[in-house]
C-alpha cells in the first residue's frame, strides 16, 4: 500500500469574481489506454495554491506498470459529472515513478499537451519527508 499527497501551486484563475476552486481526480490504468477513476480529494475554495488534506492510498504492484493520471479542476457547479467543469491541467506518470523518487514535481499540462500557465502538482509518496 502506498499514500500518496497531492498539492498544487500557481493554478490558472478560472473564475471572474473570486479564485478556482480547485479539486483533483485520480485516474488509473493498468492496461492499454482504458482510464478509471479511482477517487477525487476535496475541493478547495478559492484557492491557486491547494494542499488537498485527503489521501489516496493505492496497492503498489512492484512487477506492474500502474499508469496513474492526476487531473485538476475548477468546480462551478454541484454536479458529479467533471465534464462541465474548468480544466485546470493533469500530470500522467508511473506510480513506480512516485515510488522511487518519493515526491514529484512536474509542470500541470492541458490536453493538447501545452503548459496549463505556472501551474505545478506535486505529488508525495511514502518515505517522503513532509515539506508542506
Amino acid at each position: 500500500m502506498v499514500e500518496l499527497t497531492i498539492w498544487c501551486e500557481n493554478l490558472m484563475d478560472m473564475d471572474v469574481f473570486s479564485k478556482s476552486d480547485p479539486l483533483c481526480a485520480l485516474y488509473i490504468s493498468t492496461s492499454g489506454s482504458h482510464w478509471y477513476e479511482f477517487g477525487r480529494t476535496e475541493m478547495i475554495l478559492n484557492c491557486l495554491n491547494p494542499k488537498f488534506a485527503r489521501r489516496f492510498v493505492i496497492d503498489y504492484y512492484f512487477e506492474m506498470v500502474q499508469k496513474l493520471k492526476f487531473c485538476v479542476y475548477d468546480i462551478d457547479n454541484s454536479t458529479y459529472d467533471l465534464s462541465d467543469d474548468d480544466f485546470l491541467g493533469e500530470l500522467e506518470c508511473t506510480l513506480g515513478q512516485i515510488v522511487s523518487n518519493r515526491q514529484m514535481t512536474r509542470q500541470l499540462l492541458l490536453k493538447d499537451r501545452r503548459p496549463a500557465g505556472h501551474g505545478t502538482i506535486t505529488v508525495r509518496g511514502p518515505s517522503a519527508h513532509p515539506t508542506i
